[in-house]
């Protein structure tokens, strides 16, 4: 145990203190260390683990020796954008209920908390494997459940049959009933038998449905296939693949946040022209990572294209190019733009027969278009709304006066656009203030890529092997902040806390780099 305590203690960069300081900092970074397993999975687990670790770490801040806080440019964007969005909550419409969103826009915190519990290189790249490797179990459980299958596709639906009552089409997979699991037909005549009228949920091509289904409009037969109304059943392989979390474009948000890492860290230790460990290197040790990197981006990507999430294939497609223009040599970019735009254009193709991108009868580019124009307009109606918007989800309670939705006939939810969202809702500042953000925070990436080549290493190892990996995760979290700025032009991901959680930690793995790197000079 106490070799256990001392190999953590040196992983942890946890120096000489009293004892008290010594467990305080064993805990924040355990916290840490658990916050990042659970990242890819579960927003509560992870929420707990930060908010514990976290206090823990505010504690330990009570203790000598002090620990020494340093406020650069970026502190203080992020602190604005966080100060005026208070301002804006309190000026809103709806102020309770926007003061009550800030908890998703005090988020920003997870930065503070990863940079000053990584302090050293180590850490930094324990952190990196941790995330990623926790990621691959639910990339490499999507294609298996993929090809077992799940729900109930029925087929041959007869007419007079419940299901045909209650909108069902032939095809559709019924995978919910009552809030509970069903995964075949007498579970399901058993559940739907139980209620006057049931609530179904069922998948539809690329969406899912909410029916209602009545207990008295069940058929009489001997089989519950034939109380359903239809021919046969089946499991269904068509579903945009979720994860563990529960809606697709949360986990593609995220599988294009983490393939961003993995990507960095596989062009500058391969294909960068600079690397030690290269390609043509015979070693074992070479062959295993570039193996379990290439194997892991493959991975990721396919799960990314089994959630048929068109934004975030694009962010991915954009931090691709970006890591590869600034960290390949010339030989593998020019092979990578080769093989990458007819692999875009096959994947564009797909997408095209998959989901009708591009149709004019694209139902989803409809409906963002239209949420859209009302965004802008309910921001340009009037000079308040210019400077501090609406306030964050008034819209929910004030979308019939302000006319949102056309009108109610479509669903409610957000403007589908990060930079919509914050115009309506914390005004131009607000949007002024988080591009501020990501423009200081890109700037302070790649100074930390220009620091990684540079010669002369504190450590005294060669620049090379040091700079590879830390060139790698810089190059990651560089393409992943792009990624995560293209998808969100039509995608709200800022606001969706699972997707904020990753790219706040992926942040915090770029400051610590350049916090590190600095303090060893």
């Amino acid at each position: 145990m106490r070799k256990f305590f001392e190999r953590m203690d040196e992983l942890a960069g946890i120096g000489n203190h009293t004892a008290v300081v010594a467990w305080l900092e064993r805990a924040a970074f355990a916290f840490l260390i658990l916050m990042l397993a659970t990242a890819p999975h579960s927003i509560a687990a992870t929420q707990t683990a930060w908010i514990t670790g976290m206090f823990i770490w505010v504690v330990r801040l009570f203790f000598l020796p002090r620990v020494q806080l340093r406020l650069g440019p970026l502190d203080w964007a992020l602190w604005a954008f966080f100060l005026w969005s208070v301002v804006t909550s309190f000026l809103s419409y709806e102020p309770a209920v926007s003061l009550d969103r800030l908890r998703g826009t005090a988020l920003f915190l997870i930065v503070y908390f990863v940079i000053y519990n990584l302090r050293n290189l180590r850490a930094v790249y324990f952190a990196v494997f941790i995330l990623i490797l926790s990621c691959m179990v639910n990339v490499v459980w999507t294609p298996v459940q993929r090809a077992l299958g799940r729900g109930i596709a029925v087929h041959g639906v007869r007419a007079d049959s419940p299901l045909a009552k209650a909108t069902l089409m032939d095809g559709d997979a019924l995978y919910e009933v009552n809030g509970k699991k069903v995964s075949d037909p007498d579970a399901a005549v058993a559940a739907i038998e139980q209620a006057e009228a049931s609530e179904v949920k069922a998948y539809r091509l690329d969406y899912s449905v909410t029916v209602t289904v009545k207990r008295a409009d069940l058929l009489q037969g001997t089989t519950a296939i034939d109380k359903l109304g239809a021919a046969s059943w089946g499991r269904t392989h068509n579903w945009r693949s979720s994860g563990f979390y529960g809606h697709y474009t949360t986990y593609a948000e995220v599988l294009q946040l983490i393939a961003s890492l993995v990507l960095g860290l596989l062009v500058a230790g391969f294909f960068s022209g600079r690397s030690v460990v290269s390609l043509e290197s015979s070693t074992q040790r070479s062959r295993l990572a570039f193996a379990a990197l290439l194997i892991s981006f493959g991975g990721t990507c396919l799960a990314l294209l089994l959630t048929a999430t068109r934004a975030s294939q694009l962010g991915l497609m954009a931090s691709g190019l970006l890591i590869f223009l600034f960290g390949a040599s010339r030989k593998w970019l020019i092979t990578a733009l080769t093989v990458g735009i007819p692999v875009a254009v096959i994947g564009l193709f797909i997408l095209q027969q998959s989901r009708g991108a591009g149709d004019p009868n694209d139902l989803s580019a409809q409906y963002r278009q239209m949420i859209w124009r009302d965004g802008v307009r309910l921001w340009s109606e009037s000079p308040r709304h210019l400077v501090v918007g609406v306030g964050m989800d008034s819209i929910q309670k004030h979308w019939r006066e302000w006319k949102l939705f056309d009108n109610g006939w479509q669903p409610m939810g957000h403007f589908h656009s990060t930079p919509i969202q914050l115009l309506a809702e914390r005004g131009l500042p607000a949007l002024l203030l988080w591009l501020a953000v990501l423009a200081i925070y890109a700037r302070t990436l790649w100074r930390g890529l220009r620091r990684s080549l540079s010669p002369g290493n504190a450590d005294g190892t060669s620049t090379e092997f040091r700079g590879l990996p830390e060139r790698g995760v810089l190059l990651g979290c560089l393409g992943g902040m792009l990624g995560f700025f293209t998808s969100g032009l039509v995608h709200y991901n800022l606001g969706d806390q699972e997707v904020a959680m990753v790219f706040f930690i992926l942040m915090g793995f770029g400051l610590s780099l350049s916090k590190v790197s600095l303090e060893s000079q």
